[in-house]
């Protein structure tokens, strides 16, 4: 658990450090004011948590401040994380107990999707060691060279079919592989652009299609998003999860911003489960998402004696 907070304390440092820092100052005035409430609201718009989810939080603390009657700010400021941790916590999943898992990657191209592949990859191989791969994406010649690299890093088997070719078919030859060789979990890329007169989303609703049928276990259907594009990236996600009912998001370059509010966006917007997050650049900086880890972070709880509270 130390090793996940210190990892997820990493990758929040820059949000820590701007809008967090400020929004944890506000609670060091010894009473509350209209003013807190104010200037609360523009901090956490300003990193990235949204109009609609700041209005929420907001109303509900100011609600318990009310019927508790809180006069320290202190006070207010525990009321404000539990809020925050609540609204993580209602999109948490259980994994799937039998079968082959398989996990069919989404997100559009830029997003640090293959990056985020082999992390996964590299994450579960450790876990289960009986994993490969599938390069879906068949429309980007460069894609399947790339997973196929990642692939001979990791130490995993890729299958692949040629450029242009067809990507259900690949995944198809992917679950059947997997299966004869009694592996616990496939990684499927797809692609993240067409270059064809396909439309996206409903090649990769076919893709999924395919893959439901061959197996019985079912699909995780995982989105790869890149925390730097803020709002915008809402818009993306909603559009994959309209096409291809996600499982939860892969949130990237989670270290790259200063706006790590947008994942109280993500759970409460959207309704959908923050599983893993990017903490840097290597295959090993990858943290399952933790709520009550990630709140600590963001108000610079210090990691040893949060360890020792869990």
């Amino acid at each position: 658990m130390f090793n996940l907070f210190k990892k997820t304390q990493d990758a929040l440092r820059r949000t820590r450090e701007s809008f967090f820092g400020k929004v944890t100052q506000l609670f060091d005035r010894p009473e509350i004011s209209d003013s807190l409430w104010y200037d609360l609201e523009e901090l956490l718009i300003s990193a990235d948590v949204g109009v609609p989810t700041t209005e929420k939080i907001i109303n509900r603390v100011m609600e318990r401040a009310k019927s508790e009657k809180m006069r320290d700010a202190g006070d207010v400021k525990a009321a404000l994380k539990q809020e925050m941790a609540s609204i993580l916590k209602k999109s948490e999943i259980t994994p799937k107990q039998d079968g082959l898992k398989v996990i069919m990657v989404v997100g559009v191209n830029g997003s640090g999707k293959t990056t985020s592949i082999a992390k996964l990859a590299n994450y579960y191989k450790k876990q289960d060691g009986a994993l490969m791969l599938a390069a879906g994406d068949t429309f980007r010649a460069a894609a399947i060279g790339q997973l196929q690299l990642w692939g001979d890093r990791i130490g995993v088997d890729v299958i692949a079919g040629k450029p242009g070719g067809d990507p259900a078919a690949v995944v198809f030859d992917a679950l059947q592989a997997a299966s004869n060789r009694h592996m616990k979990t496939l990684i499927v890329d797809t692609a993240g652009r067409l270059h064809t007169k396909f439309n996206l989303m409903e090649e990769l609703k076919k893709v999924k299609r395919i893959a439901a049928k061959a197996n019985s276990a079912g699909i995780d259907t995982i989105l790869v998003l890149d925390a730097t594009t803020g709002q915008n990236g809402l818009t993306q996600a909603k559009h994959f999860k309209d096409a291809v009912d996600l499982t939860g998001v892969f949130l990237t370059k989670l270290d790259g911003t200063a706006k790590g509010g947008i994942v109280l966006a993500i759970c409460d917007q959207l309704g959908l489960p923050i599983l893993f997050i990017g903490t840097g650049e290597s295959l090993d900086d990858i943290a399952p998402f933790d709520p009550d880890s990630f709140v600590d972070a963001l108000f610079g709880e210090d990691a040893a004696s949060t360890n020792g509270q869990r």
